[in-house]
């Protein structure tokens, strides 16, 4: 697993991890951007049809920047749309300041989840026959 996707560290977070508060407004916003992603239709073409799962988001200590991790059920080519992710940017914190109850709302980063790439290939390993094979051995 890389050190920006979902199980690594991020950068600013103290060595025992986010504070409640961090994780609160985290999962909240995590919460509003599914909702949106749910239910609008995107004026981006490269958006036009797409269904996007934010599976987490990962803030700042001071609350001013949000690393979301977004992917596609079933797709591995999340990656290839987080330039237009970036264009809506605007809409998308216009839309958590109506639904947030902050000071400010953070920038919004976007990184594609590859967690469940990542398990699905592992899982895809441990059916090898190979590796059954071994894991019998051990028994």
């Amino acid at each position: 697993m890389s050190e920006n996707g979902p199980a690594g560290k991020l950068a600013g977070h103290s060595a025992s991890g986010p504070s409640q508060r961090q994780l609160r407004v985290a999962e909240e916003v995590r919460r509003v951007l599914a909702e949106i992603f749910a239910r609008t239709e995107f004026r981006d073409p490269d958006l036009a049809d797409v269904r996007i799962t934010v599976t987490e988001v990962r803030i700042s200590p001071d609350l001013k920047h949000a690393t979301v991790f977004v992917a596609r059920l079933g797709r591995s080519d999340v990656a290839e749309l987080l330039p237009a992710l970036k264009r809506v940017t605007p809409f998308l914190r216009t839309r958590l300041s109506h639904a947030l109850r902050l000071r400010g709302v953070p920038d919004l980063h976007f990184q594609p989840d590859t967690a469940l790439d990542y398990a699905m290939e592992v899982d895809t390993m441990l059916r090898q026959p190979e590796v059954q094979r071994d894991l019998k051995d051990e028994d």
